[in-house]
């Protein structure tokens, strides 16, 4: 790449890149330059989730230096409460920089909170021209927009809340909630843990209880707290949070809700990338809260699930239930995850159950099953929508079938389909040319600043040739036909 660089000079090698690979998989450089793209693919009824992906060009040293310096809290330098914490959600070093074995996702490492809010201002302008497109979407990622250290606690916290209604929950009959936890050897006001007041509770726990038990909390840190059963109190995941710390945890949330707001005003759905999994409970949590707040009336918040993980099922289930209660618009974009590799080998190196499914088999299955789960309910209840994330031709097969017999139409936009721009346009544009609302990612930003991604999109997965040598089959019969028909031209009306 250097190379090319010295010989072609900066503007040939721009020139050159936009030709091919660049040309390829991103829009263009800005607002305005991918504007042509998003016209022509609208005129074959494909809209576009628009992905500003640029990316920091840094070395791994810088990286993990980085990711360390942002992950740790003063508590934890000074090592108060270390021995409560769960390896699982404290960083290390060896796995600091979130690059290694990804190819199919952007990565923001945290610098200041200036920076975090360039990344909200990027968003906004994001936003603001996905407005102009077809019932438009825009990407954005939490890391993006705050200190990665409260994700990593607020998901150890939540994690350990869900176990120990998971438990309690395991012995739902057996005794009252109060005899239950005094058996245990709880003492002092346990019934202020979920409720604040003893006379609001029945006496028994609701699996989905965890989803509401920090609502109404004001300060950020107070989030922080864990069940103590034998003390009968709540503690403090770890202690002498700074006022920076304080603010730093306020301000990402500040920054998550001001892109909820604008997507509402802007008329386009906003959609929350998936990440680790030592983050995506507390990414999942924040989600779901915007969704409670912003999906009364119509969809505008979409979650990710990633199905390649063994609590893939629980999770979407979960939410689809609580959605249900309250009576909000449950949205959901199923992939099938771009982290496998990181995530198998930071579980093995530290020391905790790997979160992936055994095989792609296995995912394939998690990902109907989840599929199928969230269809049925738009049949049930049409509040319900889902994006098939998803570039495998039977899974798509396998959602129209479903559609048909659940008598489910295209016209109603509950059910979406997405693929990256410059891949599987075989699948995309028939879907779309057939009535179904189907979306490209669109990936754009100035070619050297998008290079680490896309140097990165060029590794990925092991079947994109095999991918590409179909599409090339599939180009080549098509020109024979026309040739055959004398159709060679097609102008669609833009």
């Amino acid at each position: 790449m250097d190379l090319a660089k010295k010989i072609l000079g900066q503007k040939g090698f721009d020139q050159f890149m936009k030709m091919t690979f660049y040309g390829q998989f991103v829009a263009g450089e800005d607002h305005n330059n991918i504007k042509p793209l998003i016209q022509k693919n609208q005129a074959f009824g494909v809209g576009s989730v628009l992905d500003y992906s640029v990316e920091e060009d840094i070395s791994q040293e810088e990286a993990q230096q980085k990711e360390m310096d942002s992950c740790v809290s003063a508590a934890e330098k000074e090592n108060i409460g270390e021995e409560q914490r769960e390896k699982k959600y404290q960083a290390h070093r060896q796995f600091s920089d979130r690059r290694g074995g990804v190819t199919g996702a952007r990565t923001y490492f945290y610098a200041d909170e200036a920076k975090c809010d360039q990344h909200m201002e990027t968003f906004i302008k994001c936003i603001k021209a996905s407005g102009g497109s077809m019932d438009g979407f825009s990407a954005v990622k939490m890391t993006a927009l705050g200190r990665p250290q409260f994700l990593l606690q607020f998901s150890e916290v939540l994690v350990k809340w869900r176990r120990f209604f998971t438990f309690l929950a395991s012995q739902q009959g057996k005794d009252s909630l109060e005899e239950f936890l005094t058996n245990l050897g709880a003492k002092g006001d346990f019934y202020g843990w979920f409720t604040g007041r003893k006379e609001d509770s029945t006496g028994c726990i609701d699996m989905l209880d965890w989803n509401s038990l920090i609502d109404d909390r004001t300060k950020i840190s107070d989030l922080l707290l864990v069940p103590n059963v034998e003390e009968g109190t709540l503690k403090p995941l770890l202690e002498n949070f700074t006022v920076e710390e304080e603010q730093q945890m306020k301000r990402m949330l500040q920054r998550v809700d001001v892109l909820a707001k604008h997507a509402l005003e802007s008329g386009v759905r906003l959609m929350v990338d998936a990440e680790q999994t030592y983050f995506q409970p507390a990414i999942s949590r924040l989600t779901l809260e915007m969704q409670r707040t912003y999906n009364r009336e119509k969809p505008v918040i979409f979650n990710t699930y990633q199905c390649y993980l063994k609590e893939a099922y629980d999770n979407v289930t979960m939410d689809v239930e609580l959605s249900r209660r309250e009576g909000w618009h449950f949205a959901a974009k199923l992939v099938r995850g771009a982290y496998m590799y990181q995530e198998r080998e930071r579980a093995e190196e530290i020391g905790y159950e790997d979160p992936i499914n055994p095989d792609y088999e296995s995912t394939n299955r998690m990902y109907h099953r989840c599929l199928d789960y969230v269809l049925d309910e738009i049949a049930l209840n049409r509040k319900a929508n889902v994006m098939v994330a998803s570039h495998n031709e039977d899974t798509v097969k396998h959602t129209l079938t479903r559609m048909n017999e659940l008598g489910l139409i295209p016209t109603e936009n509950k059910v979406y389909f997405g693929q990256l721009l410059g891949m599987c346009d075989q699948i995309s544009f028939p879907l779309g040319q057939a009535g179904f609302p189907v979306y490209k990612y669109v990936p754009y930003g100035p070619v050297n600043e998008v290079m680490p991604y896309l140097s990165r999109r060029a590794q990925e997965n092991r079947g994109f040739m095999k991918g590409a040598q179909k599409e090339r089959e599939l180009l080549w019969r098509e020109l024979k036909r026309r040739l055959a028909s004398g159709e060679l031209l097609y102008s669609p009306v833009y």
